[in-house]
């Protein structure tokens, strides 16, 4: 194997874990934003956790902004308008950033 082997190696291994890195940051960002939407509804334990749950899987989907407008669809009887929701996910990304340095 030549320098020039490894250091392609070493690159794809580093491309590999940043992905996953951005991908744990973006999983936890949304499950926190599905959280702090649960507790808007009144939803706690489980039922919050689950609601979490099936926001990130919304995201996941081939649905363009799934995951956004299942918050202004759940949170518009709340009191919760378009403009929290987005102030919410914008700043939960660093959040998480943080929690998983």
């Amino acid at each position: 194997m030549t320098s020039f082997d490894r250091r392609e190696e070493a690159f794809e291994a580093k491309f590999a874990h940043d992905e996953e890195r951005a991908f744990e940051e973006r999983a936890l960002a949304l499950r926190m934003l599905g959280l702090w939407a649960a507790g808007k509804r009144g939803e706690t334990g489980t039922i919050a956790e689950d609601y979490a749950l099936g926001l990130i899987n919304a995201e996941f989907s081939a649905v363009p902004n799934a995951a956004f407008n299942k918050l202004v669809f759940d949170l518009a009887e709340h009191g919760v308008d378009a403009a929290q929701i987005r102030q919410k996910r914008d700043e939960f990304p660093a959040v998480a950033q943080r929690a998983l340095a």
